[in-house]
């Protein structure tokens, strides 16, 4: 018993002592993360897409909310084909890199993908890239995501890879409507 009485209060001396120090405040939220805001809301979502000589169109639905004050989550539902394909998205800024910086995975494959990018000089459009599996060739090529702010309530994006030519292959284009 007395051993359990000095362990207990070894244990709360060195968690008093702990609370006492001054730690580092983390870093404020930057202009960049103020500017994902944007994306938080409720949102309908119409989406062109082709591979190859296949081409389709999908509808769907995304809810954006912010997590804490540095990060975007954006958790989307499409239907591609007639298939249900669920998605989840975090988006945030790196102030060290100076770059935006995300992951992406979805129900539809196992890859995890790995985002960084940077807004444009309008300060309109963020353009994200990452590395993943050609769908037509099952190489790993380069990707280029960009969603651009058309107004409060829409936001238009384009999905591109690069092409074994070193030229950019535009597969994705869509719309991204406020619900009201």
């Amino acid at each position: 018993m007395l051993r359990t009485t000095l362990a207990l209060a070894v244990l709360f001396t060195a968690a008093a002592q702990l609370a006492a120090q001054d730690f580092p405040e983390p870093a404020k939220p930057t202009k960049e993360h103020e500017w994902l805001k944007q994306f938080v809301g409720d949102w309908d979502v119409d989406n062109e897409a082709s591979f190859g000589e296949e081409r389709f169109s999908c509808a769907g639905k995304q809810i954006s909310r912010m997590l804490g004050d540095y990060w975007v989550v954006n958790d989307g539902e499409m239907t591609p084909m007639g298939m249900t394909m669920k998605s989840l998205q975090a988006i945030g800024f790196d102030p060290a890199k100076k770059k935006f910086v995300g992951t992406f995975i979805s129900s539809g494959d196992g890859t995890f993908w790995v985002y960084e990018g940077t807004l444009d000089k309008t300060g309109k459009k963020l353009t994200l890239e990452a590395d993943g599996p050609n769908m037509l060739t099952g190489k790993t090529t380069r990707f280029r995501d960009a969603y651009e702010i058309k107004s409060p309530d829409h936001i238009a994006m384009t999905g591109e890879m690069l092409g074994d030519d070193g030229k950019w292959i535009t597969f994705m284009t869509g719309n991204f409507k406020r619900k009201n």
